[in-house]
């Protein structure tokens, strides 16, 4: 299999990094960090907001520790939020009791930074969504759009109802963990697919934004994404977010200006003439709403000429829903790969913002999410695999050797947005030139796969991450398993006998409730399984035995 360049670099990884140690690795990646030598005893930092010398943006923060003292100056209280984060993790990285002298000028290239709760299947739960929330400010993602496609009181039937009682205390206790970590908490409507242009829903829908502003919401969105009829018409849909602005967000104190997601939110069936929705949208809508797109298709990677092209239309920079690493499309595979397909020439004038739609497994896409901070913090300095190397010793400190092995094979989705997957090892068929070198590097990736999920399951601390990967984690010692097997069988299918031969081959075969096992969650699909099925069937017709039919 032809390596990626961006992968090889993943293998020299270990044997580099020790050079890096001298700094401390901060995530995410500081806009500027020079470390001046030397070290100073442990002690408290000075705070100060309003600094001149800070870049003038909302998160921005300077850093100084010298001999004379420590102090961090920031722009405003979600920028000393940062530097206090960052001088934790300074503080964390360093000797006991002392820290290096250094200067770090920090600031976010896009404004708008985090996720989209926007994918279909079962919701997140309110405990994972706490959990992600304090992830989001660790992390320094600044944004949650609360947009369930299943909740049916952010779309059909209920949207135009108050949440039930229980539903609306965790609103409330959402907004609030938002605010501890200044992260924006944006309550979306999906009202599309049975609106009436009408002036009572136009009034149902300011009574339930009343309803979320009484919650303490301060920041909303309207999605009009994957509906169809009288709801799609894009004059209508400008008229609507125009009115609310006008009308509900100019009104109400502290009210941030609305997002809106299109109907034709990918460039794949959008119109691109004047008559387009795009078009509609950026010579009719204030100039202060965003407005949201996929890129070319509906999962596709961030690029600089797919931003030109739908800002151009839309007149304003536009809002990027990257659906990575959602799964709805895919929901028996995890997508745990690096965050790759970010363009890191774009900057704030290219993009308004960047939230990504996870998977409904929230623990386990935090990983992914490692990667969605680090460009939208500093796109010119993001290095895919050196974000992802973090996440994985961050997430699982005490096992980071067996949760990348996990990691490396559970990353495509073998359909739609393709993604590299098992890129540490090369296979090879039976009898060709590869084999004999090929062998040994192989059975130990087997080996290690084997082994992974035990120590998984003995180092990981976060239990409901746990919970989320172990069907995966049962099929991936499979996996192992069964690889070892073939290996072996390969080794030795020249020597043995004929019986032993069958015997050992009908064990690595799967059965078929092992084949359906392995279907509902998969892993190792794009390059080891493959490899497996293929070799069982040059064994077989080496060895001129019939396989089973009950698959």
């Amino acid at each position: 299999m032809k390596k990626n360049r961006i992968f090889l670099m993943l293998l020299a990884a270990a044997s580099v990094r020790g050079a890096a140690d001298a700094q401390p690795v901060i995530h995410p990646t500081p806009q500027s960090l020079v470390v001046n030598g030397g070290m100073r005893k442990a002690i408290e930092p000075e705070t100060r907001i309003g600094a001149p010398d800070v870049e003038p943006r909302s998160g921005a923060y300077n850093i100084t520790i010298s001999a004379d003292g420590a102090r961090i100056d920031a722009f405003d209280d979600r920028g000393l939020f940062y530097g206090l984060e960052t001088w934790r993790r300074i503080a964390a990285q360093s000797p006991a009791d002392s820290l290096p002298l250094l200067t770090l000028r920090d600031w976010p290239e896009l404004e708008r930074r985090g996720v989209v709760e926007g994918f279909y299947g079962t919701p997140w739960s309110h405990d994972v969504r706490l959990s992600l929330i304090d992830f989001y400010g660790r992390n320094k993602l600044n944004t949650y759009i609360y947009g369930p496609k299943d909740d049916p009181y952010h779309s059909s039937p209920n949207w135009r109802k108050p949440y039930p009682p229980e539903q609306a205390r965790q609103i409330r206790e959402l907004v609030e963990a938002c605010r501890r970590n200044y992260v924006d908490f944006v309550w979306a409507i999906h009202p599309g697919k049975d609106i009436r242009w009408t002036e009572e829903d136009r009034n149902n829908l300011v009574r339930k934004f009343e309803n979320m502003y009484d919650l303490g919401v301060r920041s909303f969105a309207i999605h009009f994404d994957d509906i169809e009829g009288e709801g799609t018409n894009p004059y209508r849909q400008c008229d609507l977010v125009n009115y609310l602005t006008e009308n509900f967000v100019n009104t109400h104190p502290g009210v941030q200006p609305l997002a809106v997601c299109p109907t034709d939110y990918s460039r794949l069936w959008a119109n691109p003439t004047e008559n387009g929705a795009s078009a509609i949208y950026g010579r009719t809508l204030d100039p202060q709403v965003q407005v949201m797109y996929t890129g070319d298709v509906v999962c596709s990677d961030l690029t600089a000429e797919t931003m030109q092209w739908f800002n151009a239309l839309i007149r304003r920079p536009g809002f990027y829903w990257w659906n990575w690493p959602v799964t709805d499309y895919a929901r028996n595979h995890l997508l745990m790969g690096p965050a790759l397909g970010l363009d890191t020439t774009l900057t704030r004038a290219d993009v308004a913002a960047l939230v990504s739609n996870p998977m409904e497994q929230g623990e386990a896409s935090k990983l992914g999410l490692y990667g969605v901070a680090d460009y939208a913090w500093n796109p010119a300095a993001y290095v895919p695999e050196r974000a992802w190397e973090f996440g994985l010793r961050d997430l699982m400190p005490e096992c980071a050797d067996a949760f990348r092995t996990f990691a490396i094979h559970n990353a495509d989705s073998e359909t739609g947005y393709r993604r590299p997957e098992s890129w540490t090892v090369e296979t090879f068929r039976i009898g060709d030139g590869k084999a004999a070198k090929g062998w040994q590097p192989l059975m130990d990736e087997f080996q290690r796969i084997a082994a992974a999920p035990e120590a998984i399951r003995r180092g990981c601390t976060n239990e409901q991450l746990l919970a989320e990967l172990e069907p995966w984690l049962v099929e991936f010692e499979k996996l192992g398993r069964r690889g070892i097997a073939v290996m072996e069988l390969i080794r030795d299918y020249k020597t043995i006998a004929p019986e032993e031969f069958n015997e050992r081959w009908r064990r690595a075969y799967m059965t078929a409730d092992e084949r359906r096992a392995y279907l509902a969650h998969k892993s190792g699909s794009l390059l080891l399984q493959p490899f497996i099925d293929r070799a069982l069937d040059d064994l077989a017709a080496t060895n001129q035995i019939l396989a089973p039919t009950a698959n």
